[in-house]
Formats: structure tokens, sequence, C-alpha cells
């Protein structure tokens, strides 16, 4: 697909066509592409309707063991699973094999963050990962933002490379969240309520996304790689988890453990952009010049998916 024909392509992913059930249909296998699941913001202590925080733990964990013992990784905002229960489900990741990687304690947004605070946040949150030992170290910034200049980028990269942290980044970038938040204040209004238009959706929006980024990453990585795609540890994948990783092998996609995807050398490249962020894949387009003025930003949020998912009742 030469660049012309991708930009229309990804216009037509961006349109909010009347959704049919067709497109959830598995399609003829494409040329293999793979991808790992990696899921952000455990919650210990959040209350939501229908599971509890325990229970929703147990699901998506069953959902990858069910996956042929897909091993995900977990990036783990500090101050979310600070108490027993927290602990008592970083330890269940664990020691089902899964990487645990630092997402900062406070969860807060870099580019108007000083570097000391936001440093010594990320410490925070590396000091709660030592109880698990965990044998690598990957590091996810907070909404993906990993600064505004020159300076502030460079600033964190050197301290990471100091502390030993590599990249946990994204390369799917998706709005899971958005749709779970639309499905809970659905449910809390009505706790009965119909959820498979919500999962149908799901299903759609992040296999259109993931179509997206591979296309994106053939040409401005040059070669097919191993995705890692974001997703969120909330009621939605605890619910829907296991139908997505079933639609996404039904389309083709190879799912693979995470630290065979972190593996891939791509992980370590660091485009040559400011502001500096979203997924990599997206981040290193932005830095060829043959795509100059042609990536939407910021590359992913609510309201791209919410006009369709209006029009769709959720």
């Amino acid at each position: 697909m030469d660049r012309r024909r991708f930009l229309a392509s990804f216009a037509s992913t961006c349109a909010f066509a009347p959704f049919a059930a067709s497109a959830l249909s598995p399609t003829p296998a494409a040329p293999a592409r793979s991808l790992a699941i990696t899921l952000d913001d455990p919650e210990a202590e959040a209350s939501y309707p229908l599971l509890s925080a325990d229970a929703r733990n147990a699901a998506i964990l069953s959902a990858l063991d069910a996956a042929g013992g897909l091993r995900a990784a977990l990036f783990v905002c500090g101050k979310r699973v600070d108490s027993a229960a927290g602990r008592r489900h970083l330890r269940a990741w664990a020691d089902a094999g899964h990487l645990l990687g630092n997402h900062s304690w406070s969860h807060r947004f870099y580019p108007r963050t000083p570097f000391e605070e936001f440093s010594a946040d990320v410490s925070r949150c590396d000091a709660l990962l030592a109880e698990y030992a965990p044998p690598e170290k990957r590091f996810r910034f907070p909404y993906l933002k990993e600064g505004d200049t020159v300076a502030q980028r460079d600033a964190m990269r050197s301290f990471l490379d100091a502390q030993g942290y590599r990249s946990g980044a994204v390369t799917i970038d998706a709005s899971d969240w958005a749709i779970d938040s639309r499905l809970r204040r659905r449910l809390a209004k009505d706790p009965k309520a119909n959820l498979t238009p919500y999962r149908a959706f799901f299903l759609e929006h992040i296999a259109a996304r993931a179509d997206y980024y591979a296309s994106l990453a053939n040409l401005a990585v040059g070669r097919a790689i191993p995705h890692t795609l974001l997703l969120h540890h909330n009621l939605l994948n605890a619910l829907f988890l296991g139908d997505l990783l079933a639609h996404l092998r039904g389309l083709g996609w190879q799912l693979v453990d995470a630290r065979a995807a972190f593996a891939d050398p791509f992980f370590d490249s660091r485009p040559d952009v400011v502001p500096v962020g979203e997924s990599l894949v997206w981040a290193t387009a932005r830095a060829d010049t043959r795509f100059e003025g042609e990536l939407r930003y910021p590359a992913e949020d609510e309201r791209y998916e919410a006009p369709r998912m209006d029009i769709l009742g959720l």
C-alpha cells in the first residue's frame, strides 16, 4: 500500500458509517501480523458495577490464561495498588509470569510536571515494583506523553537509562477507556442493560486501530513489527478481553508474549520529535517528512469515537 492509499484507508477508519454485524466476522487470513497485550492502570480499590476488583483482576488473568497462557504486560500506577488488595493482585500477575511495568506513582502529566517531581514519582513506583523482583524494567509514560521540549524529553530519557529502564511503548494506541466509561455509566443507570453493543463496538474499534497502526508501521518503519496493544485493566476488559483475543486471532493476528514483542529492536528507537509521545509507530511516522502534516494530533482520543458511539446509543 503506498502512502496515498494508506492515508485514504486511514480516513475511512474514522468515518461514522452505520455499524454492521458483518464487520465482526472473521476475514481471510492476512499476512502474519503479531501483537502483544499490554494493560495500564490496575485499580485495586475502585468500585465498579457487576464485578468487584478481585473479580475483575481474576477475569482478566483468566482470559489471558485461556488464550494459551498468553503473557501480557501490566503497567502499574503505584497509588492505585497501594493496599493489601493491590499487592495481592500484583502478586497474582507476577506469579503467572506476566511483565510488571512502571507507569509512575501518581499518573502525572509529564509535560506540565517539573522533571524533579516526575522522576521522583517514577522512583516511588519503582520501589513498590521491587517487591516482585521483575526480571526486566519497562516504563510507560502516563497519557503516553514524553515531553514537550527537547530538554524535557532528554532529561527523562537520561534518567530512565540511568535507572535501567527500557521503553514500554505502545505501538497500537486505542480508546478502550472511553468505551469502558460509557459502559459503566450505562450500568449505573440500568444494572441489567444489554452490553452486547458495547462488546461489538469494542471489538470493531480495536481491530480498526490495529489495522491502522500495522499499515503505518509497514510504511514508516519499513517492515512488520511485533505490536504492543494498549488496553486498560477495567471492567470492559474483564468482561470482553477473551472475546477480543479470539476476534483478533480470527482476523489473522498472532498473539505473542509481551516480553517477546518488547525484545524487538524497534522498541529501543527514539524518534527525534517534540512534542514526543503517542504510539511509537506514530512518533516514528511524525519524524518522517513523508508524513509531515498528515497525522492527526492527538493520535487517539475519545473525541474521535464519541460521534459513532452516540449514533449507536452507547
